[in-house]
């Protein structure tokens, strides 16, 4: 089970961290993705970390300005966004799949277990 969490209000130009635990199951040999899903807009891949070799990609909207890392001591797998803005305002979801290739880690399907959505919001 994953559970992400960390989601707020802030205005734009702040930052906020969002956090993905995983419980019964550590994130050895995955890869852990961040989705996320604005109104009325289709889900959009946002970052992932390969859980080994913390191997990391970004989509192109977020570049430069969200890190993704992992605590292998707490299991977890952080967003770090930074300078937000209106548009990154959507559900933020994260998940876990096994051996996706690094060509696909953008691919929602590659992706077998999905948390809850943590709601971000940035105001202008």
């Amino acid at each position: 089970q994953l559970q992400a969490s960390g989601g707020g209000l802030v205005q734009a130009g702040g930052f906020l961290r969002l956090s993905c635990a995983a419980s019964g199951r550590p994130f050895r040999d995955y890869t852990i993705g961040w989705f996320r899903q604005a109104p009325g807009k289709e889900r959009e891949f946002v970052a992932a970390i390969r859980w080994n070799s913390q191997h990391t990609r970004y989509g192109d909207s977020v570049k430069a300005r969200f890190t993704i890392s992992r605590d292998s001591t707490k299991n977890t797998v952080y967003l770090q966004m930074n300078a937000l803005n209106p548009d990154d305002t959507a559900v933020y979801h994260c998940a876990a799949g096994r051996s996706i290739i690094t060509s696909a880690q953008a691919m929602e399907s590659q992706y077998y277990y999905w948390g809850q959505g943590t709601h971000v919001t940035v105001s202008s």
